[in-house]
């Protein structure tokens, strides 16, 4: 059997990803959004907090670093008619959608672009640009 990297893939002409600052991948469900430990230091300077600030009150613990709280709603406390800290959003929020789950076959890949407008429009991105994102999530 070859390597996963070597096989076939719906995607193997690449796929157009722009992201549109809509939020709709930031709201509605709740989820997990995983942030390094190398992250928390640059998402606290860029919101001029100190990192134990940021910690106490935007994230909680998850596996060996932290999660983004989200409101009640399943909304993330950095989402307020857009992102807060999207230069500085963790590279679980940069990924998007180009994430295992939405690439696991092309009817994955359409219910995605069902909730995400960007999908489909802008850059076309190869299929060596995605493998390298999905490698980087392992």
């Amino acid at each position: 059997m070859a390597p996963w990297q070597d096989r076939p893939y719906f995607f193997d002409l690449g796929l157009r990803f722009a992201c549109i600052r809509c939020g709709r991948c930031c709201t509605g469900e709740p989820g997990t959004v995983y942030v390094a430990a190398g992250e928390i230091g640059p998402i606290a300077a860029y919101l001029n907090l100190p990192p134990a600030k940021l910690i106490a009150d935007q994230l909680y613990p998850f596996q060996d670093s932290f999660s983004l709280r989200e409101t009640a709603a399943g909304d993330c406390v950095f989402f307020d008619g857009g992102c807060r800290i999207y230069p500085v959003r963790p590279r679980q929020c940069r990924r998007y959608p180009f994430w295992f789950s939405n690439l696991r076959s092309r009817y994955k890949w359409h219910q995605a672009a069902a909730q995400c407008p960007g999908i489909g429009q802008g850059p076309l991105h190869t299929r060596e640009e995605i493998l390298a994102i999905v490698r980087e999530t392992f």
